[in-house]
């Protein structure tokens, strides 16, 4: 039987920056965010990497940058006839929002000018590539610098040699194949870009370790390694409190080869966790025969991980489960661009709900979401591949797997190794090489990849060919095994596997769609409706997928799985399961979340489970059902109370406790034979004492009258890229929501912020995110605003014929809020 005890610190390295605007470079170690003054061109007619060229065609853009996400939705993009393996397919059919409908095929160049004022006789200079979505190849002053072909992964060059005093041309060309992807994966440079200068002797680019052998609630001793350049001789260490305190400092001069090491000791150290996310500072100083030549500061947490088949998964000590959800890498309508505040919301909703852990599915994750999830307390499964030696898609990361799957595994783990909220790597998932030995082989040399990288962390993939992986021992080898879906084989599977646990490394699948209920409410498998909806009782599923509760039982009854990633967070762009055939479908129906980022029902059962500090008392269907008077209409009840009575226009319909012994009654309160009436329906929560201690109501709307606006954050920066998430509802006369309301609005910003996007969670819809004018799904929509580079107000204007219009106001400081 497999056991693994980790030990260790993290500290995320982020260099001291200066994001000036000129791009101009000085003396020092400096960084600077390549984000303005760029020129994008969609095509490659022309060699754009060299010579003088007629840009008046080219749009000007900053980065981050996806080219594609303004469309036209069209299902010519893409169209795939294919049969696809996950979902148990044999005959091909034709696929038309498979990849999001979106026009993120072809080739696309950025060009910008960069100026070096000073010699660089005794400088170097790194340009750095968060994420170039693909086939990035890179050029300065017409010479090719260096190539990158996926899409997710970080990577830099060394471009020292090819730079010249004054001005330098630097041009990228971005080249997406058809069938590349099994969902929407964007286009442009959609991640941050740096520029990097040091001394020739410096810390290494990735290269500086933290990990600390004992930690205990007095001492926590922390292990520094840094790999050096040059003819550094000595590294000073300062370790500082959030508050800015000093608490422990040293300096090394223990070098072997070219890299030094040293030990410190933090006294009582506030330990990391998802409950109390403490962060400390260290600043490590290089010096050359006493002469200080290169300065790192960075961000760091103190907390301990072990998995062991007696115990499961224990933070600092503490036995616990993973509740967390997968994420895709796009932002919903506003792509795949990174942006910071955006990144937040999503993970705070995430919170809110009770997550409180993340795996990045199925990509290499961003650096401003690992320090989101640092900060936020928020544990990650960092996953790197969808696909190795055997392909998934016929223009897919096969492609690249032999020439480039190490190095996207070392720059991956060298660059996020020190981030605290990490607590696992992926090196895959559903890969078809789970058939053979082939396969096994192909899985132990990724995982050996990680431990020479990373000792400290352990590697799962996750595997959804439960039976191959058990008969190859593919699933036998790994330090844990995931399991995506098949709940059925769980038992079987902990009995073959060595390891002693299993981790449900995707779980659920359940599609829904916000505000929609469909009659009769069964449990279904792939259930197909004329209007391309799933119904949001949550008892929808596709073949190879349950509905939450066969998930909910396993965590809860069985010790040695380790928890859940649910599938998914959020709806994404592409992947519209089950209406992968059917047009305009272009989204998935998968989220917890829709598209615009609005809860669905099913929030509320998961956050009914995770997040048991809070109140969760939540009714559904809605109740207005004009037609369907007298029919039987069923009410469901999430809550975190484990008994509630509902009341039809003050009649009651009688208790409901749940049931640990029925399957679906376990976790919610169901009303199976309500008839419909229009009026109220009331909720009177008890607890476990009789007493009731919590009421809701919804009420049936009347004809939409006006809206109402909320936003997320009535505050922002003044720093052009900070971002207001304005829900906007139809409401009756009274104020009483109206849940099948569709109604076309336009919108109007003025003042100190822009209008970004619009959404309204729709996954058959073909409006275009970008204009100021969409139509209201099941009575909501979310109007995105972003913050101006100056203080001021921004006022948003709503409106709809025959309603009432309706503003509000959001404020630009100067301060930062995120």
């Amino acid at each position: 039987m497999k056991k693994f005890i980790y030990l260790f610190i993290f500290l995320p390295i982020i260099v001291l920056s200066q994001n000036t605007s000129d791009d101009t470079f000085n003396s020092g170690r400096q960084e600077v965010l390549l984000k303005e003054g760029w020129k994008f061109f969609k095509g490659d007619h022309y060699n754009f990497s060299q010579g003088s060229y007629d840009d008046k065609d080219w749009e000007s853009v900053s980065i981050p940058h996806d080219w594609a996400i303004k469309g036209p939705f069209d299902k010519k993009y893409d169209l795939q006839q294919v049969a696809i393996f996950q979902d148990g397919e044999k005959v091909p059919t034709e696929k038309s929002g498979r990849t999001g409908a979106l026009p993120y095929i072809g080739t696309g160049w950025y060009r910008k000018n960069i100026t070096i004022e000073n010699s660089l006789s005794e400088k170097k200079v790194l340009l750095q590539f968060d994420g170039a979505m693909s086939e990035a190849q890179v050029y300065i002053n017409g010479q090719k610098v260096g190539e990158h072909p996926y899409g997710y992964a970080y990577f830099f060059f060394d471009i020292t040699k090819f730079l010249k005093e004054g001005d330098n041309l630097l041009a990228v060309r971005l080249h997406n194949q058809p069938k590349s992807s099994r969902w929407y994966p964007g286009a442009g440079i959609y991640r941050n870009v740096h520029l990097i200068t040091t001394n020739k002797d410096a810390f290494q680019q990735w290269g500086t370790t933290i990990t600390t052998p004992f930690i205990s609630q007095k001492k926590a001793e922390v292990d520094v390694t840094s790999e050096l350049e040059g003819d550094i001789d000595q590294v000073n260490y300062i370790i500082s409190t959030a508050d800015g305190e000093i608490v422990s400092e040293g300096a090394s001069s223990l070098k072997f080869g070219n890299t030094i090491n040293t030990q410190l000791s933090v006294e009582n150290p506030q330990l990391w966790s998802p409950e109390s996310p403490y962060l400390y500072t260290i600043k490590l100083t290089a010096f050359r025969q006493g002469q200080a030549v290169d300065q790192i500061e960075k961000t760091f947490g103190i907390r301990e991980i072990k998995y062991t088949a007696e115990r499961g998964f224990e933070l600092n000590g503490q036995q616990r489960k993973f509740k967390g959800v997968c994420l895709h890498h796009d932002l919903g309508p506003l792509g795949i661009a990174i942006n910071r505040a955006a990144l937040k919301r999503q993970l705070v909703m995430m919170k809110n709900m009770g997550a409180d852990a993340i795996r990045t599915a199925h990509n290499m994750p961003s650096i401003e979401q690992m320090e989101l999830c640092d900060e936020l307390g928020l544990m990650v499964i960092a996953e790197s591949f969808d696909e190795w030696k055997k392909p998934k898609v016929k223009n897919g990361y096969h492609r690249f797997f032999d020439d480039w799957a190490a190095i996207d595994v070392k720059n991956l783990v060298r660059r996020l190794k020190n981030h605290p909220s990490i607590v696992m790597w992926s090196a895959g998932n559903e890969v078809p090489d789970q058939y053979g030995s082939e396969g096994v082989k192909r899985a132990l040399w990724l995982q050996n990849i990680f431990h020479e990288e990373d000792p400290t962390r352990p590697v799962t993939v996750g595997m959804d060919q439960v039976k191959a992986v058990m008969e190859s021992g593919f699933g036998a080898i790994l330090d844990i095994p995931g399991l995506n879906y098949r709940t059925h084989l769980y038992q079987e599977a902990y009995e073959k596997f060595p390891q002693g646990y299993l981790l449900g490394s995707e779980t659920a699948s359940t599609v829904s769609s916000r505000g929609v209920y469909k009659f009769p409410v069964k449990e279904y498998k792939k259930k197909k409706y004329s209007d391309f909806q799933s119904s949001s009782y949550d008892y929808e599923a596709c073949p190879w997928s349950n509905i939450p509760e066969d998930d909910f039982i396993l965590q809860d009854d069985q010790p040695w799985v380790l928890g859940e990633f649910v599938w998914t967070g959020f709806d994404y762009l592409g992947e519209p399961s089950p209406y992968n055939e059917e047009w305009p479908s272009r989204s998935s129906y998968f989220g917890i979340c829709d598209l615009a980022g609005i809860p669905k029902d099913r929030y509320y059962l998961y956050k009914s489970r995770w997040n048991t500090e809070e109140e969760t008392l939540h009714i559904l269907p809605h109740w207005n059902w004009e037609g369907r008077e007298g029919e039987t209409t069923p009410v469901f009840v999430y809550t975190n109370y484990n008994t509630a009575e509902l009341f039809i226009n003050g009649v009651s319909q009688g208790k409901r406790t749940k049931d640990v012994t029925s399957r679906l009654d376990r976790y919610r309160l169901r009303w199976m034979d309500v008839k419909y009436e229009a009026g109220t329906v009331k909720v009177v929560a008890y607890d476990d004492n009789g007493q009731a201690v919590a009421e809701k109501e919804i009420k049936t709307a009347g004809q939409p009258h006006h809206l109402k606006l909320e936003a997320d954050r009535s505050i922002l920066s003044a720093d052009g890229e900070d971002l207001s998430y304005v829900t906007v509802s139809v409401v009756d006369k009274e104020g009483n929501f109206c849940p099948t309301a569709n109604i076309p609005l336009s919108f109007k910003v003025k003042g100190a912020t822009d209008y970004k996007v619009v959404c309204n969670g729709d996954a058959t819809s073909l409006e275009m995110f970008h204009e100021p004018t969409m139509k209201t799904f099941n009575g909501k929509l979310v109007v995105t605003l972003q913050s101006q580079d100056i203080a001021g107000k921004g006022i948003l204007e709503v409106k709809g014929k025959g309603l009432k219009t309706a503003q509000i106001e959001i404020k630009v400081k100067e301060q930062p809020t995120l």
